[in-house]
């Protein structure tokens, strides 16, 4: 691999257009990615904000989800925001208390399939819905300049984390970023804000990686 990675963006739904531009202003070969072929010729992967359960059916629809478990589980760098979050965490807790199934510990659990990848449990649209969306500035650990702005668009946030997870960012006493191993997450959209510093984080680290 050059200096210039090709970094790939699952391109079933949601906003992959800005993050193809966040890419390539961070020094990466961006391209869509919707099938299988397409995965195996990238050094990293985005999974973008959308909707997660739309994506998720989706991606088992193109006989893409496996793919992607094998890839991630192979060590191939990813980042997801917020529904790309959502995805890449191991267990998914429903908005509400009211939401079942139950899961083994007594809490509410969507029943959508994800990629995985990080040891954490996520709420779905845990700051609110489509009208309590804001923006706050977020200071993330490894990330030089000051704080970030994040755009938080029903977002989620992170509940708990395994042993093996580094909490990189918190806003309101919740964690909104986190990493393990070649793995990085963030609730909130730096791609909408012009301001590449995440991306050129996880561009970093598919240099690292490959």
């Amino acid at each position: 691999m050059s200096d210039t990675p090709v970094i790939g963006v699952l391109a079933l739904q949601g906003d992959v257009r800005e993050h193809l531009i966040a890419l390539a202003s961070a020094n990466a070969l961006a391209r869509p990615v919707r099938r299988p072929e397409e995965l195996a010729e990238v050094d990293g992967l985005v999974v973008p904000g959308g909707e997660s359960t739309t994506m998720s059916k989706l991606a088992v629809l193109f006989g893409m989800m496996e793919p992607l478990r094998e890839r991630v589980r192979a060590g191939m760098p990813v980042y997801g925001t917020c529904a790309g979050m959502i995805l890449l965490a191991d267990e998914i807790l429903a908005p509400s208390p009211s939401s079942p199934p139950p899961s083994s510990e007594g809490r509410p659990v969507s029943g959508q399939e994800t990629v995985g990848g990080i040891d954490m449990v996520v709420r779905r649209n845990a700051f609110g819905r489509q009208n309590e969306s804001f923006e706050a500035a977020v200071e993330v650990a490894g990330i030089e300049g000051g704080p970030v702005e994040g755009v938080f668009i029903r977002a989620p946030w992170v509940e708990s984390v395994g042993a093996g997870v580094e909490v990189i960012a918190e806003h309101g006493g919740h964690i909104v970023a986190v990493r393990q191993r070649n793995v990085l997450a963030t609730s909130f959209h730096p791609e909408l804000t012009g301001d590449h510093r995440v991306h050129a984080l996880f561009v970093d680290m598919v240099r690292a990686v490959n």
